[in-house]
């Protein structure tokens, strides 16, 4: 199927989900993770590695204080700081200097690596700190044309022109936590990408 912008468009759904900060995005996302890994780990003989690849988000806290936050590649576990008080940048957000270089270094080749080798895509705030790397936003963009099912988490006011594209996308659905359907939303999600 083809959109009136000329992308190619699968059966595969690309979620996002989104919500204010702190409001459970990435809980919601580690939920649907586990479901989808148990739920294919008993269908298949596949590993946990073949079944979902990309980059997820951790907060870095020290002495009970969020500091910054890294990206993790969900298949090998390396890590790169992405935003951290101590990190001395011109560019700053949130009064966190952002380094995109660590985006290009551990998120990009997790997401492109995922497109070819994981049944599962995902990837972990699409926001603030990560739309300072052209190489990761070049990735998500490219990631939105393979037809493979795509979990992603999206900073809910930015205005940034990647995430107003995966918005009005025919092939998304955009789905916000709230309190009230916080504990529900993992199985509404995992049901929509079976």
């Amino acid at each position: 199927m083809q959109t009136n912008e000329g992308s190619i468009m699968g059966i595969y759904p690309k979620i996002g989900i989104t919500g204010l900060p702190r409001s459970g995005k990435s809980a919601v996302l580690q939920k649907v993770i586990q479901m989808v890994q148990e739920e294919r780990k008993n269908n298949s003989r596949k590993t946990y590695k073949d079944i979902i690849g990309g980059v997820q988000t951790e907060a870095i806290v020290e002495d009970g204080e969020r500091v910054g936050y890294a990206c993790v590649n969900v298949r090998t576990g390396e890590k790169g700081i992405i935003a951290h008080r101590n990190i001395d940048s011109r560019n700053r957000i949130l009064g966190y200097g952002i380094d995109p270089t660590e985006l290009d270094r551990v998120a990009v080749p997790a997401i492109l690596e995922a497109l070819d080798e994981c049944e599962v895509l995902v990837i972990d705030e699409v926001g603030k700190f990560s739309v300072e790397s052209e190489a990761f936003v070049a990735a998500v963009r490219a990631a939105l044309e393979y037809d493979k099912p795509t979990l992603m988490t999206l900073h809910k006011k930015s205005r940034h022109p990647l995430l107003q594209d995966i918005r009005r996308r025919d092939d998304g659905r955009v789905l916000e936590v709230t309190p009230v359907n916080r504990a529900l939303l993992p199985y509404k999600i995992h049901k929509l990408l079976e």
